[in-house]
């Protein structure tokens, strides 16, 4: 029977693993080796990979690949991805050749604001409360300055610092909802440090304003924490060209292509269910590179996603028209992104997507990786109307049915030119392998 540990923390690395593969893996020699396997035998990286995070016991990898010829506001560009997905990456870099004959991908940072928020709870006249903020506000600067003095050097800082009444959702349940710019930061930290003085300032100081009676002057902190949805540090990317050079497709013009197009872009405008595996094609491109750069795609996610249902419909984060024989496909997406800080000084393979990149500032980044997102988009629908999203995925994913078949290098050399001209499934590269193994 399982008993639960104590102190797994303080055990050296291969203390943990003897631990784990004694109580949850059978004591399989095997499992060792397979952790074993993907640590670096550079001692100093390993060491800084285990650092990342807390109780490593090895390193877990990803193919980082990249996707060339992005032409990105006239400027060339090959994008760094980390992704495990057939595919993706391929489709990336179609979707750049196309549209670099066709004037390229145009984008601009449209603002870059941040949010953070002091949760509290106030029981008492919200006038009195009203009036308490307003002296209250310049003292939170202020105090926050031994914080905010480097930010601001570089054209950062607070931005602004608002009271808002949530009573009418929760009983008593106030907030200061503040904007900063972080400039080329994700500044999580920052703000988070920035938030956590306003409580301890608003705390301080509500138990000492006069016009307080007792019961006013004990303000209750809830939480102090920045947000990760922020729709106003967003970015915009569109491609564009006329329709009569639109269709690469001989059996399409590009008033086909562009009706078909359209139509399937308001589908996913209007239908939730569409509209999700919709922009988890779209995040397909962004994650990749937002992860390659050393950035956290979690809260990309959960803010891209929150924006998507802005409007009270989940609904499709690009779009589409035709204007004047133009055709026009957009994103506007919120991307909180960052190139000092965090893992873009530590990670090796982070710092070489950087430098692939240009070191791009933060703004530059948002441009690229909304890009990203556009381009996997416009090659996923544009499969989906004219072969089917299929033909190239499963071809894509034929090495990994091989591999999983365990497919020599000959079988696989005579399998992937089969597969040229034949459909791929599962069951029919078991079928084949079979037929070439007698």
């Amino acid at each position: 029977m399982k008993e639960p540990i104590s102190g797994f923390s303080k055990l050296t690395k291969g203390e943990k693993i003897n631990w784990l593969t004694k109580t949850y893996l059978n004591d399989d020699p095997k499992a060792v080796e397979v952790l074993k396997q993907y640590w670096n035998k550079d001692e100093k990286l390993q060491q800084l990979h285990e650092e990342f995070t807390e109780n490593t016991l090895s390193n877990y990898y990803l193919p980082f690949g990249i996707a060339p010829n992005f032409l990105i506001n006239n400027e060339l560009f090959a994008i760094p991805m980390a992704i495990e997905e057939s595919s993706v990456i391929a489709a990336a870099s179609k979707a750049a050749k196309f549209w670099g004959s066709r004037g390229g991908f145009k984008a601009e940072v449209i603002d870059t604001i941040k949010v953070g928020q002091v949760h509290f709870i106030y029981q008492g006249c919200e006038e009195k409360l009203e009036l308490f903020f307003n002296q209250l506000e310049p003292k939170l600067r202020e105090a926050a300055i031994p914080i905010t003095q480097n930010m601001e050097k570089r054209g950062g800082g607070i931005k602004s610092i608002e009271l808002r009444d949530r009573t009418a959702e929760i009983d008593h349940y106030y907030q200061l909802h503040c904007n900063f710019e972080t400039v080329d930061s994700m500044g999580a930290n920052f703000i988070n440090s920035c938030l956590e003085k306003f409580a301890e300032v608003l705390e301080k100081e509500a138990a000492i304003w006069e016009d307080f009676d007792e019961k006013e002057r004990h303000i209750e902190i809830v939480m102090s924490i920045l947000s990760n949805y922020v729709p106003e540090c967003v970015v915009r990317a569109e491609v564009r060209c006329s329709l009569e050079n639109l269709s690469d497709d001989p059996d399409l013009s590009g008033e086909q292509f562009a009706d078909k197009f359209l139509r399937a872009v308001k589908i996913a405008e209007t239908e939730p269910f569409r509209a999700v595996t919709h922009n988890k094609g779209i995040m397909n491109g962004i994650d990749a590179v937002v992860l390659a750069t050393g950035n956290d795609f979690r809260a990309i996610e959960a803010g891209v996603h929150a924006y998507a249902a802005k409007d009270g419909q989940y609904s499709s984060l690009t779009h589409a028209s035709v204007e004047n024989g133009i055709f026009k496909f957009w994103i506007e997406v919120p991307l909180a992104l960052g190139t000092v800080g965090g893992l873009t000084s530590l990670h090796p393979l982070v710092k070489l997507a950087l430098e692939m990149l240009g070191q791009p500032n933060a703004k530059k980044l948002m441009e690229i990786v909304a890009v990203a997102g556009l381009a996997q988009n416009f090659a996923a629908i544009k499969s989906l109307i004219t072969t089917g999203i299929q033909k190239g995925h499963m071809k894509m994913h034929l090495m990994n049915i091989l591999n999983q078949h365990n497919a020599t290098l000959e079988e696989k050399e005579k399998l992937i030119e089969y597969y040229k001209t034949n459909v791929v499934s599962h069951s029919d590269v078991a079928v084949q392998l079979e037929k070439l193994r007698g």
